[in-house]
């Protein structure tokens, strides 16, 4: 397929793992055809993450509120559907004036066939296993084989319909120059990253963590994580908490907890500044989430603590030695079960935090 010239959109408005698991399809895609046109159609908190990226020539910031978040309220499908239809509006205007040649929906929903469908013209493809009527708006379907497993070897089969060769420069995440003079500026003001010159010295080894995940089944005790925490102080490893402002009350209980002083980043640094976060960490370590498939991305060995998702499916992906390390229980009937709410998360409480530690030294 010849797409030098070709205006392509790429359909993929949330989830952040997901995006996440769309970049090395954009960059391979871009670096084939290097005078396509590509616009992405993504929600609106997400969208400076794509701004940065030099592979994407157009971003369209949307927002539609989740009906799935935890935090959403009664009347949420309601504003949902109300967002969407003024969205659609919104984007067949923008579309009606530049439109695109080639439209590729990996969200696989209903949502993202509608809007698929707000760019006039042009060919659709789509997951020929989609749900929610989405293969009804494609002209094309890809097939996924039965020995794919990982949702970003899925992605990456839309490369091989459009004869796209994926390579390990691929797999990339951008940040700016102000966005990592930002990370050291912060760094700085909690004493690291500091040398005798008053310079920057990258061989300090940190730790960043993120214990929030919107699935309750997917969180770690408290206790848990502050007794990691202060395990790798004694050792001289400091472990910053990463999130967003919503994930800051949760952080807060878990300091309650620790004997040493916590240091905290939810809430204080912007999408793609914690980004550049998580490329200048030693280390992740974390729940099934987001930034656990940035720090894959961005090359960051990760610890992943897993429960009711299975790492094969949705584990921290990586094209070369697999660098990371997957803590899970043993001998539970439930494991995987991919409940969003659990009374008892034996899966989550089964993993010590001994076991964690014991990983995060092996790698550090």
């Amino acid at each position: 397929m010849q797409l030098n010239n070709k205006g392509i959109l790429i359909i993929k408005p949330s989830s952040l793992g997901d995006i996440i698991h769309t970049l090395p399809v954009v960059h391979a895609i871009k670096r084939s055809f290097p005078d396509c046109s590509i616009g992405w159609v993504v929600q609106r908190s997400f969208a400076p993450l794509l701004e940065a990226d030099d592979s994407i020539d157009t971003v369209y910031p949307i927002h539609i509120p989740s009906t799935s978040d935890p935090h959403a309220g009664r009347w949420s499908w309601f504003k949902a559907l109300h967002a969407t239809i003024s969205t659609i509006q919104e984007l067949r205007r923008q579309f009606q004036q530049h439109p695109y040649d080639l439209v590729l929906d990996l969200h696989a929903s209903l949502r993202s066939g509608l809007l698929g469908r707000t760019n006039p013209g042009g060919q659709r493809v789509g997951f020929s296993d989609a749900k929610e009527l989405n293969t009804f708006f494609q002209n094309h379907l890809i097939n996924i084989p039965a020995t794919t497993k990982h949702a970003q070897e899925k992605n990456l089969l839309f490369c091989k319909y459009m004869g796209a060769n994926v390579r390990d420069e691929d797999f990339y995440l951008c940040t700016s120059e102000d966005d990592r003079q930002t990370v050291q500026q912060f760094l700085l003001s909690h004493k690291i990253d500091r040398n005798d010159t008053n310079g920057a010295d990258p061989s300090i080894s940190i730790v960043y963590a993120n214990p929030a995940a919107r699935w309750q089944s997917k969180f770690w005790p408290v206790k848990y994580w502050a007794k990691l925490a202060d395990m790798l102080h004694d050792k001289e490893v400091p472990m910053f908490f990463g999130g967003g402002a919503q994930d800051k009350e949760y952080i807060a209980s878990i300091a309650q907890h620790m004997t040493t002083e916590p240091l905290i980043a939810a809430g204080q640094l912007t999408l793609p500044q914690s980004v550049a976060l998580i490329q200048r960490a030693s280390l992740y370590i974390g729940l099934d989430s987001g930034p656990m498939h940035i720090a894959a991305l961005t090359g960051t060995p990760v610890v992943a603590l897993f429960g009711p998702t299975h790492p094969d499916k949705v584990g921290p992906y990586s094209l070369g030695k697999n660098k990371h390390r997957i803590l899970r229980a043993t001998g539970l009937d439930c494991l995987e079960c991919r409940k969003r709410k659990c009374s008892h998360c034996s899966c989550m409480q089964q993993i010590s935090p001994e076991a964690v530690y014991e990983s995060a030294l092996s790698l550090l």
